[in-house]
């Protein structure tokens, strides 16, 4: 039985620390990219502005 607490236990704990990682690419998606793609111009030597659009979607009619 002690071993069936402390699988489930561990199980939660994964699970747990799943869901903030999850919760976190979400939440600093645009750093995220931001990151990567001076990354990528950093790498090729170029000025990357692929990733920088700033778009605005307040004005979006449906």
């Amino acid at each position: 039985m002690k071993k069936f607490f402390c699988w489930m236990v561990k199980i939660l704990a994964v699970l747990a620390m799943l869901g903030a990682v999850i919760y976190a690419a979400v939440a600093y998606w645009d750093k995220i990219m931001e990151l990567v793609c001076k990354v990528k111009s950093l790498i090729s030597g170029k000025d990357c502005d692929c990733c920088m659009e700033d778009v605005d979607f307040a004005d979006w009619e449906e």
